[in-house]
């Protein structure tokens, strides 16, 4: 444990600038811990709090842009790819969408505050082709209200602080051991939530190909969008497709009706959702559209714009 504080002192910009990148880009390291640290280091005089203001929104603007690239080149497979490897639940796709609708590049001012939303948040700007000087305006003033929050508390708290670390240090391996324990059980904890919510919506998916000819021959048919407005009138539909309250008269009057739905989330979460609520409530013939409109549109099968 005191050769990596040590490290941390003798090399601060570096240590939050690593920190900060590779929490950005998805990786569950302890960030905001270092940089509380950073702070407690920066009012010691052991490092410029400004320095350390610009090394973080640099790190977190660098990573940023590498999502929003990301996003602009693979479309919905960089958010499948951003949930993977930040182990987030892929419900926070649907989250982030809801925010993005609303407040547009705006929420890159605030996404960072929010688990599981900030990679998202850019990614999701590359995928809908956000103007660049915008994104990087908001999201560098996002970067700087994110970094300065912990390294301003490091400068209030750094007796507490200081504290802190000289226990760590006087535990020596142990506090090393405790330190990776506990990030160990952060690590296990998203996991498992990721795990049991997959398990717990696991079901047939019906594929963009067997959809089309469903389509093409007639069968009666309901296809739910289960995007939000925004998603919808920025992207289209699947021909025919309506929102869950669009179809309830039709599902009411017709419980044996194949129901299709679909979004546009990683692993269908968000369809595979309103799949399982419908089938609670009593429709059996409900799956979702394996790859969502993403693979609708793969296939070169055409939208609906809204007018």
């Amino acid at each position: 444990m005191n050769h990596l504080l040590e490290w941390i002192h003798r090399y601060p910009y570096a240590s939050v600038g690593i920190a900060v990148l590779l929490d950005q880009l998805g990786v569950p390291v302890p960030c905001y811990p270092l940089m509380l640290l950073a702070g407690a280091l920066a009012y010691q005089g052991g490092a410029s709090l400004g320095g350390l203001l610009i090394t973080a929104v640099v790190a977190a603007v660098v990573a940023d842009v590498a999502w929003y690239v990301a996003g602009a080149k693979l479309g919905n497979r960089a958010l499948r790819l951003l949930c993977k490897v930040s182990i987030s639940p892929d419900s926070c796709v649907r989250q982030t969408e809801n925010i993005f609708a609303r407040a547009g590049l705006r929420s890159l001012l605030v996404a960072k505050f929010i688990p599981g939303l900030g990679a998202v948040a850019t990614a999701l700007a590359g995928v809908q082709r956000a103007p660049i000087p915008a994104f990087l305006a908001f999201d560098a003033g996002g970067a700087v209200f994110w970094a300065g929050v912990p390294l301003l508390l490091g400068v209030l708290f750094h007796n507490a602080i200081g504290d802190v670390t000289a226990t760590l240090g006087d535990l020596g391996r142990k506090g090393a051991e405790l330190v990776l324990a506990a990030l160990a059980v952060f690590i296990a904890i998203k996991i498992l939530r990721r795990w049991l919510l997959l398990r717990e919506l696991r079901m047939a998916r019906v594929s963009v190909h067997e959809l089309h000819a469903m389509i093409a021959s007639g069968e009666p048919l309901a296809i739910i969008d289960a995007r939000l407005p925004g998603a919808q009138l920025i992207g289209g539909r699947i021909p025919g497709a309506r929102t869950a309250d669009e179809h309830l008269d039709t599902l009411r009057s017709q419980p044996a009706l194949e129901v299709v739905v679909y979004c546009a989330c990683p692993n269908e979460v968000s369809a595979a959702k309103v799949a399982l609520k419908l089938r609670q409530a009593g429709f059996t013939r409900v799956r979702p559209l394996l790859g969502g409109i993403e693979a609708w549109r793969a296939a070169g099968f055409t939208v609906e714009m809204s007018a």
